[in-house]
C-alpha cells in the first residue's frame, strides 16, 4: 500500500498479490486515514505501507514535511508490526497531471485534486515497486 499524504486529503494506491502492478484505491480526508487504513486491512492483506516522503531539488526535507512525519510517527504506532517505508515523491503529482493528460481525461478531470492525489499515490508504489524489483537484480 502507498500514500500520497496531503494535509486536507491523501491518495491511497494498493498493489496485486504478485507486485506487479499498482492500482489507485481511493482518496481520503487525511483526518479519515487511519481509520480507512485500519478498515481496509481487517479485510486486505498489506505487507508494507509506503508512504510518499516530500523532498525538495537539493533532497532535503521540504515543508510539507512537517505535516507528513506526524502521520507517519501516529501510523506507527497505530500499526507497530507493519513495515512503514518511505519513498521520495518529487515530481509525482506532475507526473501525475501528465499521466491524465496523456490518458485523454478532460480538462475537468485533470482538475480533480482527489484524482490526482490517488494517480500520485499509484505512481509513488509503482517506482517502489520497481526500485524494489532493480535492487534485487543488483
Amino acid at each position: 500500500m502507498a500514500i500520497d499524504f496531503g494535509q486536507k486529503r491523501s491518495g491511497i494506491a494498493v498493489t496485486d498479490p504478485l507486485q506487479m502492478i499498482a492500482t489507485g484505491l481511493e482518496t481520503v480526508p487525511s483526518g479519515q486515514l487511519l481509520d480507512y487504513i485500519k478498515k481496509y486491512m481487517s479485510r486486505e492483506v498489506v505487507e508494507c505501507i509506503v508512504v510518499g516522503e516530500p523532498r525538495d531539488m537539493q533532497n532535503n526535507a521540504s515543508d510539507a514535511s512537517r505535516f507528513t512525519e506526524p502521520f507517519v510517527k501516529r501510523l506507527q504506532l497505530a500499526f507497530p508490526e507493519m513495515s512503514v517505508k518511505r519513498y521520495d515523491e518529487r515530481f509525482t503529482s506532475k507526473m501525475a497531471f501528465q499521466t491524465m493528460i496523456d490518458a485523454g481525461l478532460s480538462r475537468k478531470k485533470r482538475q480533480d485534486k482527489a484524482l490526482i492525489d490517488t494517480v500520485s499515490a499509484t505512481i509513488i508504489l509503482q517506482s517502489y515497486l520497481e526500485s524494489i524489483k532493480h535492487h534485487h537484480k543488483l
